[in-house]
């Protein structure tokens, strides 16, 4: 009698313990759900996943032969695919038609270094001589007509990239020497570090010629797939004083820009924007989705030198550029943060 009380009690021990395990699997299974930027649109492109534990993210690698981006307006460093956070995705493809070689066809945040002639040396070169664009390279000049940053220059020379991850950082640097007397290292650390990713920056010029120009984030913003429309707000640190009307679609008031409209295809706001002072802390401004209360708030201890706001239906992107002036064996040093917030997906 004993020994069967004993397999029994046995029994009921294991059925108990198989029917914790069960209740439990649902949890398991929402705990290794898939990050959303486990699916981004050709991701087939060399590529590297991190994460912090908070902050998913999906970055671009450069590469001449196979990367993502491979034209010539946009540095090639740090092209960011996708970045999650509790479930929210931000950024991703605002274009239509994806082609490596199309200047725009990239997801942001994405820098691009614009001198006052464009690009170093365009202006003093003759068509069919070099010029150079840090973070691409060695371009050649077509023809006699000023510098169009939509224009696929050719590209004669995009110095050594050399790439190192890590479980929740990506370094890279481009070392580039040109026949033109400009030469640097150029080094972009991306790091996610809690809800915040960082861009850590410097050039070093190893060249004969100084390097002055400045350099911007067209961040092409995008949350969760959602159209620019109302809810859509940019709050900035300062009052922003438009240069030219931005259009009926949105207003100001006080320090924001708000979106009274979803735009429609081909609709635009765009234009320059004053008010910043020189101080580094007006670098700083957030985009929200305030509906859904998801965005992003971008600052920098560099202060902003020009700023252009350009947005369309697919993408909102705030333009702060920052002034660099890097004599000959000098180094330049900036940062860039990006902290993301969003509430849990399902709430």
């Amino acid at each position: 009698m004993i020994r069967f009380l004993t397999k029994r009690l046995s029994f009921y021990r294991n059925v108990s313990l198989l029917a914790g395990m069960a209740a439990a699997a649902p949890f398991a299974q929402a705990a290794a759900a898939p990050s959303p930027c486990a699916d981004v649109p050709h991701s087939d492109h060399p590529k590297a996943s991190i994460s912090n534990g908070v902050l998913d993210a999906l970055v671009f690698l450069p590469d001449p032969n196979s990367g993502y981006y491979r034209s010539s307006r946009f540095d090639w460093s740090g092209i960011v695919g996708c970045v999650s956070l509790n479930g929210h995705r931000f950024f991703g493809e605002w274009f239509r038609n994806y082609d490596p070689m199309t200047n725009d066809a990239v997801t942001g945040p994405v820098e691009e270094f614009r001198s006052e002639e464009g690009a170093l040396g365009y202006n003093i070169a003759k068509p069919g001589e070099l010029f150079v664009k840090p973070g691409v390279g060695v371009l050649r000049k077509v023809d006699d007509s000023p510098y169009r940053f939509g224009y696929v220059y050719p590209l004669v020379d995009s110095g050594k990239w050399t790439v190192k991850t890590s479980k929740h950082a990506v370094i890279f640097t481009q070392r580039l020497t040109s026949p033109l007397g400009y030469a640097y290292i150029y080094q972009k650390k991306l790091t996610l570090s809690g809800d915040t990713m960082t861009l850590e920056h410097s050039l070093k010029n190893t060249g004969s010629k100084a390097i002055t120009t400045d350099v911007y984030d067209h961040d092409f913003f995008i949350f969760d797939g959602q159209p620019t429309s109302p809810g859509m707000t940019i709050r900035f640190s300062f009052k922003p004083l438009p240069e030219e009307p931005l259009g009926d679609a949105v207003s100001l008031e006080g320090n924001d820009i708000m979106y009274k409209e979803e735009l429609k295809p081909r609709q635009t706001v765009a234009g320059y924007i004053k008010g910043y002072s020189a101080s580094p802390s007006d670098y700083h401004f957030t985009v929200e989705d305030t509906k859904n209360k998801v965005g992003i708030e971008q600052s920098s201890d560099s202060p902003i030198s020009r700023f252009y706001l350009w947005s369309i239906r697919t993408t909102i992107s705030p333009e702060a550029y920052i002034h660099l002036d890097v004599p000959p064996g000098k180094t330049g040093h900036w940062k860039i943060h990006y902290r993301f917030f969003a509430p849990p997906k399902n709430q």
